[in-house]
């Protein structure tokens, strides 16, 4: 999140207009305050099982700003059909695997586990099917012989801190041809 933020300059087509999260704690929001976005917190464990009245939270705020683009980044809440169908063709998200290998969680690990010699992230546009929307970009490393999940997580984190604001001013610009990073 605070890469795109800081990306989002100068003749970039795109402007941060709320950081929104479902932790109230997390430490995006006081980093997005601090650079002058305005952010909001829906906590969801209020709402236990009503994922579209937590939904309904959330889209107060943003409904309030209008965002032409909604980006997730460490938003580890699924998302209903009905709200993805809203921002359809204007979500994205960045997810931490090679897609279609791996969606889910524990990606690291899995690649490891499966003898991987690349890894890399993935952002792509969201749909109502987790991790399974229309490619927009990948960015590819190494797997080495002494990785470990967190190693392995650390390298690719650096990756999606190039790919995610490429990807972003591409597609705000209106082009949809994938971003490929070594």
């Amino acid at each position: 999140m605070v890469r795109l933020v800081e990306s989002m300059t100068g003749d970039h087509p795109a402007r941060p207009v709320l950081v929104a999260s479902n932790d109230p704690s997390a430490t995006g929001l006081a980093r997005a305050a601090a650079m002058g976005v305005p952010v909001a917190a829906v906590d969801h464990r209020p709402f236990k099982s009503d994922r579209a009245a937590f939904e309904g939270a959330l889209l107060n705020h943003i409904d309030a700003v209008a965002p032409d683009i909604l980006c997730l980044a460490g938003f580890m809440r699924v998302l209903t059909p009905a709200f993805v169908a809203r921002f359809e063709g204007r979500m994205l998200n960045i997810h931490p695997s090679l897609l279609p290998k791996y969606p889910g969680l524990h990606t690291h690990q899995r690649a490891l586990d499966a003898g991987d010699t690349e890894a890399g992230c993935t952002v792509h546009q969201v749909t109502a099917v987790l991790d399974d929307g229309p490619i927009l970009g990948q960015a590819r490393v190494p797997v080495l012989a002494d990785d470990t999940a967190e190693t392995l997580a650390t390298r690719v984190l650096a990756m999606e801190h190039r790919l995610y604001p490429a990807v972003l001013r591409r597609f705000a610009a209106g082009d949809l041809s994938p971003v490929r990073l070594p």
